[in-house]
């Protein structure tokens, strides 16, 4: 078990928004998915680009069978703003690459706070 520090407010980053907030000196992305909270280190391992600074959205996806494209995970997906690389936030997946995970941080709301184990 890591360390926990108070990162944010809970109101600061309502349901569907996100937060690059900096920690003990990490500077990772809180998120805010259907009222469950996220966190990821603002670092795209492609180029060390700020990740957390990407829009989210969702992502395509295609049908193996029918090749038809169906637009998926909406809001729970981010872009690296740098060069497009997208990751899911819950897990940290990128899903250009499997073989690549990104740290998750635990994300706790306690009395309107938002506390983060580093």
């Amino acid at each position: 078990m890591g360390r926990i520090f108070d990162a944010a407010a809970v109101d600061e980053i309502p349901v569907g928004s996100h937060k690059v907030v900096t920690v003990k000196g990490r500077t990772i992305g809180i998120f805010n998915i259907d009222g469950t909270f996220h966190a990821l280190p603002n670092i795209c391992p492609h180029q060390i680009g700020p990740l957390c600074e990407g829009k989210v959205s969702g992502t395509l996806y295609r049908d193996k069978k029918t090749w038809e494209l169906h637009w998926t995970e909406e809001g729970q997906i981010v872009t690296c703003p740098w060069h497009g690389l997208e990751f899911r936030v819950q897990t940290g997946e990128c899903l250009a690459y499997k073989q690549v995970k990104l740290r998750t941080y635990k994300v706790t709301p306690v009395d309107g706070r938002l506390l983060v184990e580093l």
